[in-house]
């Protein structure tokens, strides 16, 4: 089965690739490979991927495109007519967006249409497309389930994964497309993104700098370790949308649709404090964080927390990795990786 990956250089990109390679998938990698976060970090990942394909050459092709690029991302599902597409290519960053509102624009809207005319007009049997919990916005009533209104964004990166539902819902009434939105909750682990938190902190604690703890740290997220998002996408990818045969238009249920278009959260559900989690990273790199409170920033929100018995439902998702042993493998890479 040919499955295209976009955003493969990526962390989440990166992962999934690696497992799908491993169970004997033909990947086709797709990656702008933009310097929002240091290109080395994304080279490496693909140097894994290509090593993990190295007993079978041909089960993994890498196009450095960007998908706001139309005539390019036409060209590519003409070329290689996939029959799945997992689409994880995005411009990330919450507080980024408040400085960069037009690269969320193009990466995110105009690049994620050009993803779905591709699948549109080349037969692909399943959409599987990241969409983030950052949708739920202002809405403090945990933990946030699918069945919710996401109506009150607070970010411009909040908003374009709302309307990439919204897209996707409309090629799957008109086109018939099976599309499938995953919410993701605070992804960390190994190779994961210099922006996020877990690097930042882990930088900084070895280097003996104080880490920005916002809103006082009296923040909590559903961390979810890398390797059990990777098998929850997967599985959905295994298993395409299909309508509600239930769905009442008079009482419409946000989370599924007449039309074959499903959306999860993917999270570990169960949040943690956030003190909580720096002081298992500081356990886990024998040093203590020199901690430098601040307010809430623009565009944040205080917690987090996912209901994902829709997904265990549909395809068994069910997060085995404590968060003890995830910050403890994160740890041990960012030790072997950045020789720190």
């Amino acid at each position: 089965m040919t499955i295209l990956v976009t955003g493969s250089a990526g962390f989440i990109g990166a992962a999934v690739c690696e497992r799908l390679l491993a169970r004997g998938e033909h990947v086709i990698g797709v990656d702008n490979l933009n310097t929002y976060y240091d290109p080395a970090l994304k080279q490496a990942r693909l140097q894994l991927l290509q090593a993990a394909a190295s007993g079978s050459p041909s089960s993994w092709l890498f196009h450095q495109l960007d998908i706001a690029d139309c005539s390019a991302i036409a060209e590519l599902f003409a070329a290689v007519r996939p029959r799945g597409v997992i689409h994880l290519a995005a411009q990330a960053g919450v507080r980024y967006s408040l400085e960069n509102p037009v690269a969320y624009i193009q990466s995110n809207l105009v690049g994620f249409g050009h993803i779905l005319e591709g699948c549109r007009h080349h037969g692909v049997e399943h959409l599987v497309y990241a969409s983030s919990s950052s949708v739920y916005g202002g809405n403090t009533n945990l933990p946030f389930t699918e069945h919710q209104s996401v109506n009150h964004p607070v970010s411009l990166y909040a908003a374009t994964k709302k309307a990439n539902e919204l897209m996707a819902h409309t090629y799957c009434h008109l086109y018939g497309l099976p599309a499938t939105g995953l919410r993701f909750f605070t992804v960390y682990g190994p190779w994961g993104r210099p922006d996020m938190a877990p690097m930042l902190f882990a930088k900084a604690i070895l280097a003996g700098e104080p880490i920005r703890v916002f809103n006082q740290g009296r923040m909590r997220r559903d961390f979810t370790y890398i390797d059990d998002i990777v098998t929850g996408v997967i599985a959905c990818v295994d298993k395409p949308a299909t309508p509600n045969p239930a769905f009442d238009a008079f009482a419409p249920d946000p989370a599924t649709s007449w039309a074959p278009h499903r959306v999860f959260n993917i999270g570990n559900a169960h949040p943690e404090q956030l003190l909580h989690f720096i002081a298992l990273l500081e356990q886990a790199l024998g040093r203590k964080a020199i901690q430098q409170l601040e307010p809430m920033q623009p565009g944040d929100v205080e917690a987090t927390a996912a209901d994902t018995s829709a997904l265990e439902a549909w395809v068994g998702f069910r997060p085995s990795t404590p968060l003890e042993l995830g910050i403890e493998r994160f740890a041990g890479w960012y030790r072997s990786f950045y020789g720190a």
